[in-house]
Order: C-alpha cells, then structure tokens, then sequence
C-alpha cells in the first residue's frame, strides 16, 4: 500500500508544478532567474518549458495507459524533444518578428473567442476563459501571446506551403493498382503428411553434417575477467536509519499515505438558474441525458471533466456530489460559476497508510539512499587507490568492494553481468588495459580487469552429438516436405486443376495486396500477386509450404466510391509528404542561422522541481 501511495504523490507533485515554480524567482536559482534560454531574441521561460515537458510525458501516459515515472522520461529524452519543439517555435517566431510580420488585437480575439471551451450557450463566456486559463496555469497575457505567436506561425507556414502541387493525377492509378483483387485457392504441405518420417540418421551422417556446419556448434567468445563491484544491497542492511528520520520522511509523505475519499467528477455549469431548471425537468423525465446537456451548451466531455475531487474541493456542492453514485447526475448546485450538474464516474476509496505499515518500505527506501550516498562519498577514495596503482585485488582489501571471477560470454547474464553497464564494459574490455571506474545502473560502482579471451570455439563432437542428431532430421525432414509439395505442385500443373486426392483445399476470394492468411506463410499474398491468371505460387515457412492457384484478377471498378476516396487519400498522402518537407527545409535553415542559448542549470532546476 506505501508504493502504491509513493506513486500518487509523485503524480500529485507533478500536478502542483507550476506552484512550485513560482520559488525560481527568488529561491529556485541564484538571482531573480525566470529565463532558461533564448532563440534569438525571442526568450525560453521556465513556465514554458516546464509545461511542454510536463504535456509530452502526460501525452506519452495516455498512449500507454500507464503513469510515466519522471525519470524513466529523462533516460527516454522526452526532455530534449519538449525542449526541441520549443527552440523550433521560438525559432520560427524569431524569424517572423525579424520580418515585420504580426497580427492584430482583432485577429486574437476572434480565435479566442471561437474556441469552444471558452463559451458557454453558444457565445463568449469571459467567466468560463478565465476559469480555464486558471486551471491550466495562463494569465490572460500569457495565453493571449501564445495566441498571437500561433496565428502568425500559421500565417507564415500557409506562404511556405503555397507552392505544394495539388492532387497527383498519378493517384487514381495508385488507387487502382491497389484495389485490385485475386481469388485462389491454395493447399498446405508440411511433415504431417509425409507417409513414413525420415530415417534415422548414421553417426557418419551425423558427423558429416557436424562438419559441414560448424557455425551451428560453435561456442561464443568466452572472457575472463577478474573484477571488484559494490553495490547499495550489500551495504543497505549495514547502514543506520534512525526511526526518528523514519517518521520525517512519513510526514513528508503524509499526503500519500493519507488521503480522503476522492471522486471522478464531471461538471456542466448553466448560464442561469432558469435555465439549470429547464435542464432538471429534462432529466427527470428522460428527456436529456448528461451528455446532451453537455452538447446543448456547445461543448464536450473533456470541458466539463474536473478529474479526480474531494469533497472540499467542490465548496457548497461537496455534500450533494459525495452523496450520489457512480454514474448518477445531481444537480442544479451551486457552483463558483453558476448553478451547476455533476455526474460522479468513479469512486477513489480513502487510503490510510499507517505509519507501521508504511515503515518497511519507508526504511528500505531511505536505507537505499542512504547506501548509494556512502557509495558516492567513496568514489573519490577509490579512484585515488586506482590512481596509485591498485588493482582489483587491492581494492577488495582495501576497500567495502568484493571481489570475484567470471567467465563471460554473451551467454551468461546471472550475477554481476545481469548489469548492461557490466556487459558493454566486459565486451570492450582489453588486456593490459588501465582499470577504469565504472557505475552500474543501481548506483553501484565495478572495476574489471581482462586477464584472458578464449575465442570462439567449436564444441567437440561428443558435447554436441545429440543437437547435431535433431538437426540432421530437421533438414531431412524439410527436404522430404520440399519433395513432396513439389509432386503436388507438378501434378497439379498437370491435371490444370485441384483434384479430391490432394491436400485439403482453402478458397479465398477477393484478396487484396494487404490481404492476411493466418494459416498460409506469410509471403504467400504477395507471390500471388506477382503471377497470372491460372499460375501457381509457392511460399515456406516454419516447414510448411504453401501451393496456390490463382483462379481471378480482379480489377478495380473506377466507379467504386471507395477507388475514388483511396485515389483522394493517396494524393492527399503525397501532397502532405511534400508539404512535411516543405516545411522541414524551411524549419531547418531558420534554426541553422538562429542563435540558440540554453541555461543548463536552469533546465536541471526545472527537472529537480519536476521529481
């Protein structure tokens, strides 16, 4: 229950983000610092990037279905691509504003004004702008300015892609190329129906074959290497953890181990109490649903989502909504906005951590901390008996490090090579080589030495006798299928027909080139496609080979509503495919002859705000 809640927090943390960035200004970083970078002369500031970040790795959780953890999203780069797509628009809006190029007050507030979420009754609502901007972090200014930065980009964009040519007249024949059908049927020959299995094979046989193939029976590279590691587990239960640094870190954490009874709650704000009247009289007789009040007042599900409540989140409205069940609508209530209706989606129960049951993980995860900083702290101190001189063997007597032995191939992944970070050393490792000290994955620290290659082998006979068996009857095997799905194939040339003594038949109709045979190898559909009417086509796979007959070509009917709409979408396809180049190009020499800026101690102050 303690991670389960550690993972909320974490997610709680992020949510107040923005809160937490108001410290950059006086605390967060030396001096009153709000910029992280310029482009041009355009400014990176700390709300921007800390916002883009913080919608790519939601939008990367919502493709996922599942909470991606901040650092994990470090190690992936989602970090450099937010800050990528800031520095291109910044980029872009450096070269516009050198180009004299900008909008007016009237062209802004005509696109704020038709944005859906900003109206309520079909018109402006400056009440429901305001409450919107405020739950997603905007001043007035702010978002108004991104505005004008977006219609201006789009501006400049729509004279870029002008010259883009218009539908290919190529398309319809692309379409028609693609719409065509083929109808076969097609039998399956594989081991099962062979009348006897193969023979089994002599030890000459056996051995003739082991030599004929000796890349099938040769073993690895084997290293040997003599290395010294530590790691926090090996110190973790050594290290003291006071129940008094226990119960701070709980406090800390209060708000995820504690937590009310939270809801999934939807809320739809009326423009006056008449008309939430009207509304609860159709809801009473069946005449409105949720949903369609949603979509009388021009607006979406998302717009009236609030997410996960409590009940003092919901003022005078709190009592009613945590009344209701899941899926009920209650309402008109008062609202800050107005009388309002709630539909309650789902219930979160109340979770209470106690302080006894959180204490093992509590412990476990301050003791790690703990571990890995005693690690860091005797970083320096081994890298100075290195710089002397020792070598693995020193190091284990001298320091908390352990030493050992492996024999490692890309075979073995047990003990110390289940670390990536040891592999990819022991794989690089030269003899002779000066040690070097090296960091595993868990905050760990290893030095390796190579003392030794075996290269690769080829097993003797004996130790491999048994697989060279099973691979000799494997290939006799394939060979006597390929015998007989070649009969078939001449017999069936011969007669210019199925008949009732072969192999069960399978009837397909109107394949297309995107076409799947879940029984067939899966290059059967494409050899189709490349013979003629009454031709046969073969395809292998996993020992089972395929004979078709093609009985029809299809072609596509040009008066097909569906060749027409294909033909529309393939020169769509083309036009966007040159228009992303286009575009590209452009994007890439504004950047190129753009100055760029970045404060990297201030982008780590977002990060370690964002943890």
């Amino acid at each position: 229950m303690a991670k389960s809640g550690t993972k909320i927090g974490t997610w709680v943390i992020l949510g107040l983000l923005f809160v937490g960035l108001i410290g950059f200004g006086t605390t967060g970083l030396s001096g009153r610092v709000t910029t992280l970078g310029r482009v041009g002369e355009k400014e990176i500031t700390l709300t921007e990037y800390a916002r883009e970040l913080s919608g790519q790795i939601d939008a990367f959780s919502a493709q996922t279905g599942q909470p991606l953890p901040f650092s994990l999203a470090l190690d992936m780069g989602i970090d450099r691509f937010a800050l990528g797509r800031i520095t291109s628009r910044k980029a872009l809006d450096n070269e516009v504003a050198q180009m004299g190029i900008s909008v007016g007050d009237d062209a802004v507030a005509r696109q704020v004004m038709s944005i859906p979420r900003f109206q309520s009754g079909g018109a402006f609502s400056r009440e429901a702008y305001e409450f919107v901007l405020e739950r997603q972090g905007y001043t007035d200014a702010e978002y108004e300015a991104g505005v004008r930065d977006e219609i201006t980009r789009t501006f400049v964009q729509a004279a870029v892609l002008g010259g883009v040519p218009g539908p290919n007249a190529d398309a319809r024949t692309i379409a028609a190329y693609t719409g065509e059908t083929r109808d076969i049927r097609y039998m399956l020959v594989s081991a099962d129906q062979l009348d006897v299995p193969p023979r089994p094979p002599t030890e000459d046989e056996v051995r003739a074959y082991y030599a004929e193939n000796p890349e099938a029976f040769t073993a690895p590279e084997v290293r040997q290497l003599s290395y010294a590691w530590l790691t926090p587990d090996m110190i973790q239960d050594e290290v003291t953890v006071d129940e008094t640094a226990l119960r701070a870190l709980y406090e800390e954490r209060l708000a995820d181990f504690v937590q009310p009874e939270r809801r999934l709650v939807e809320r739809l704000v009326m423009p006056d109490q008449a008309a939430a009247d009207d509304a609860a009289a159709q809801l009473a007789v069946g005449g409105a649903t949720f949903e369609t009040l949603v979509e009388g007042r021009g607006l979406s599900l998302s717009d009236a989502d609030m997410g996960d409540v409590v009940a003092a989140d919901l003022g005078a409205a709190g009592e009613g909504v945590f009344a209701a069940e899941v899926g009920e609508v209650v309402g008109p209530l008062p609202s800050d906005f107005g009388p309002a209706f709630f539909r309650v989606n789902a219930v979160l129960e109340a979770v209470e951590v106690s302080f006894e049951e959180a204490m093992p993980d509590l412990r476990e995860e301050l003791a790690g901390v703990r571990a890995r900083r005693v690690i860091d702290d005797a970083r320096e101190g081994i890298s100075d008996l290195m710089a002397g001189g020792a070598g693995v063997a020193d190091l284990a007597e001298r320091t908390a490090m352990e030493a050992g032995q492996i024999a490692w191939s890309e075979e073995v992944s047990d003990g110390i090579a289940a670390y990536a970070a040891f592999r990819e050393a022991a794989g690089a490792a030269e003899e002779g080589a000066f040690p070097e000290l090296l960091e595993l994955e868990d905050g760990g620290l290893f030095v390796i030495e190579l003392t030794g290659v075996t290269p690769p082998t080829v097993r003797p006979f004996e130790e491999v006798e048994r697989q060279a068996y099973d691979a000799w009857t494997a290939r006799a095997t394939e060979q006597e299928v390929e015998v007989m799905a070649e009969r078939w194939a001449s017999i069936l040339i011969e007669r210019g027909d199925f008949s009732a003594d072969m192999p069960e038949q399978i009837t397909e109709t109107g394949l297309t080139r995107r076409s799947f045979l879940p029984d067939a190898p899966a290059g059967l559909v494409e050899e189709v496609f490349g013979i003629s009417e009454g031709g046969l086509a073969m395809a292998e796979e996993d020992g089972v080979i395929a004979i078709a007959r093609l009985d029809a070509i299809n072609t596509a009917d040009p008066d097909d509503p569906d060749l027409s709409a294909g033909a529309e979408a393939i020169a769509q396809q083309a036009a966007d495919a040159i228009a992303d180049d286009l575009l590209g190009a452009y994007l890439t020499a504004v950047q190129e002859r753009t100055e760029v800026t970045i404060d990297t101690a201030a982008v780590n102050a977002v990060h370690s705000q964002m943890q």
